[in-house]
């Protein structure tokens, strides 16, 4: 199962489930979560606030998704 616009999921729980709120977390919150990791990580991040580390992160994993389609 895959949602088009986040991304086949990372971590789906049962193929037969077919209604999205339970197939488990997408790629692209996967992609997300491990760019924040690395900003959190880094004392010197270049971001502010928890909003700016988000938006960092989803720009990140929308690049990852895009050059999965190369």
């Amino acid at each position: 199962m895959e949602d088009k616009q986040q991304g086949p999921y990372a971590f789906p729980l049962d193929p037969n489930i077919t209604d999205p709120k339970f197939a488990g977390m997408t790629l692209r919150d996967y992609f997300a979560a491990k760019a924040m990791q690395g900003y959190l990580s880094t004392e010197h991040s270049g971001y502010s606030t928890y909003e700016t580390h988000a938006e960092a992160s989803y720009l990140a994993a929308d690049a990852m998704l895009k050059q999965r389609e190369l």
